[in-house]
């Protein structure tokens, strides 16, 4: 017998979503919140949906220029452009990072972290 596994490709269980909790600290308060983040090697930045980061109190902070959103399929985002970041330290097993993460509207998860 070999080692070889068959599944149904048509299965979406075989899609795994790779999740992990954060804190993220507010810099004017220093207070903070965990959340399940989704690690996505396919985005090209953080970002974090407006209405979690209003629920939470997060000060957003203008940009000066508009950024378009492309999804994966190359086409625009629907939603609005970023137009607002939150400044956030970050906290994973003992680590902390200073960062800004956009804020766009519309999204599923509160939290993805891609690759810059």
């Amino acid at each position: 017998m070999d080692n070889t596994s068959y599944c149904d490709l048509n299965n979406r269980d075989i899609l795994r979503k790779v999740t992990v909790k954060i804190g993220l600290e507010r810099i004017d308060m220093q207070e903070g919140v965990t959340v399940e983040v989704l690690l996505d090697s396919g985005a090209t930045g953080l970002v974090i949906s407006s209405e979690f980061s209003r629920k939470q109190g997060f000060k957003l902070k203008k940009i000066e220029r508009s950024i378009y959103v492309r999804n994966v399929d190359d086409f625009f985002n629907k939603e609005r452009p970023i137009e607002y970041t939150v400044e956030v330290d970050i906290h994973y097993q003992g680590h902390r990072e200073r960062t800004e993460i956009d804020v766009i509207s519309g999204q599923k998860w509160n939290v993805i972290l891609g690759m810059p």
